[in-house]
């Protein structure tokens, strides 16, 4: 159990946020959440999270975009997924595979909605280093 680990979760929709906190609560983190992008700005600023799960589209369709850069400036090293519905909406395939697509995103790992829990809880594990 890692009750020292801190995992900031940030979604707009309520029952997403809590299944995530719950799956990560479960393992012994210390889950701090935010419900959309603005509130999310407000928490980076006072919470420094060991890690991040963050919703892509929420207010703005980039606000995991923009959540993600904002973590990797204020806290570098800090690691980032990013959870997203766009293949699921649009049909197509959007992952992080080439060196410039990386640089960009600035998540470490991309996972599609629905997020089942054994792979969130194995990429938490394996990000952490644990």
């Amino acid at each position: 159990m890692n009750a020292q680990k801190t995992i900031l979760v940030v979604d707009d929709d309520p029952d997403l946020l809590e299944q995530v906190e719950m799956i990560l609560a479960s393992e012994g983190y210390n889950v701090v959440t935010a419900n959309g992008h603005s509130e999310a700005e407000e928490t980076i600023l006072t919470v420094r999270p060991d890690l991040a799960v963050f919703d892509l589209m929420m207010e703005q369709m980039d606000s995991g975009f923009v959540l993600c850069h904002l973590v990797k400036k204020m806290y570098p090293g800090t690691p980032v997924i990013l959870l997203t519905a766009v293949t699921a909406t649009t049909g197509l395939d959007f992952k992080a595979n080439t060196d410039e697509e990386k640089s960009w995103i600035k998540a470490d790992v991309l996972i599609d909605k629905p997020a089942r829990a054994e792979q969130l809880k194995s990429e938490v594990k394996r990000l952490l280093k644990e």
